[in-house]
């Protein structure tokens, strides 16, 4: 677990945080803290609690017991002074079927009370081009596909600078390409100095774009921290490829390598958990080659968010980006 961060740079922050629906805790007391500056994963099966939080930290629902804050202000109480600092895409975007993409952009940007009326057709150009849609905006949302609409969402929370932008499964219904393109966005935002607070249930975009993660599963927050913190603290993975998996299986048996597996000429296992019992792995190696065992590849492989969530929740889900 990462050391607590002072106040000032933390740009979320919650406290026992829940949300009870008919007898059933969809959200169970979760402690969250979202560092300034990160590109913040929140990662989670579908049906974990994820957009609950979420809706809860934008004041879109009342929690049941325990505090948010947003940008050092309580949630919800504070909803009209942190909102116009936010930018948001939850659970899709809520958009004018008959009217064009541009169109809806001028609607969301003339909502805005912060908004300038007299550069408004600068931001809705600027924030349509970055997210592709540029050659697009004069055609009516109710012919956009998916990924298109989720497109817009995203450069209707563009259209200001925000400090905070929180996505909530943003490259839902995307094509290869276009999951590349957010996430090169998300990180272009980053750098600029937005924090970034990103939902998904898929395992790679998280590894791929964030600096730090939570792990949710079954309405509780199960831990958080540096990305590569989280991986570093699961085993890890042996992988040995060759002609001889049944041999090489029982050589890593031999050494407390367990969940041996074999696809092919390739053999992995799970390394102990323990690092003080994790096998020296040039006496492995030395005793694949004195028992005969032809190897072609052979080493430790590095732990993943994967292995991290199986290893804490015993469970798994997608992890296809």
């Amino acid at each position: 677990m990462a050391q607590p961060t002072a106040a000032a740079d933390v740009v979320i922050e919650t406290r026992g945080l829940a949300k009870q629906y008919r007898g059933t805790l969809a959200v169970d007391g979760i402690d969250l803290r979202v560092p300034r500056g990160s590109v913040f994963g929140f990662l989670g099966p579908n049906g974990s609690g994820k957009t609950t939080t979420i809706r809860m930290l934008m004041g879109l629902i009342a929690p049941t017991a325990g505090t948010a804050r947003v940008l050092d202000r309580p949630m919800p109480r504070a909803a009209r002074a942190v909102l116009p600092r936010v930018g948001a895409l939850i659970e899709g975007p809520a958009l004018y079927g008959f009217l064009s993409g541009r169109d809806n952009l001028v609607r969301y940007d003339s909502a805005d009370p912060t908004a300038d009326p007299r550069t408004r057709a600068a931001r809705v150009d600027a924030a349509l081009d970055r997210v592709g849609l540029a050659a697009a905006s004069g055609k009516k949302a109710k012919a956009y596909s998916l990924g298109m609409k989720q497109r817009l969402g995203l450069a209707a929370a563009l259209l200001q600078p925000r400090e905070l932008l929180v996505l909530d499964e943003p490259t839902n219904g995307l094509d290869p390409q276009g999951m590349r393109e957010i996430r090169a966005l998300v990180r272009e935002l980053a750098a600029d100095g937005t924090t970034v607070f990103l939902s998904s249930h898929l395992l790679d975009e998280i590894e791929q774009v964030c600096t730090h993660a939570a792990v949710m599963a079954r309405g509780r927050l199960i831990t958080q921290g540096p990305v590569e913190e989280l991986a570093a603290g699961t085993h890890g993975r042996l992988a040995v490829t060759g002609p001889d998996p049944a041999e090489a299986r029982r050589v890593l048996a031999g050494f407390g390598v367990t969940g041996l597996t074999a696809d092919g000429d390739r053999v992995t296992g799970d390394l102990p958990a323990d690092p003080a019992a994790v096998p020296d792995l040039a006496e492995i190696n030395a005793a694949l080659v004195a028992a005969g065992v032809r190897v072609r590849g052979f080493g430790r492989e590095r732990a993943s968010l994967e292995d991290a969530f199986v290893a804490l929740t015993g469970e798994g889900f997608d992890v296809a980006g």
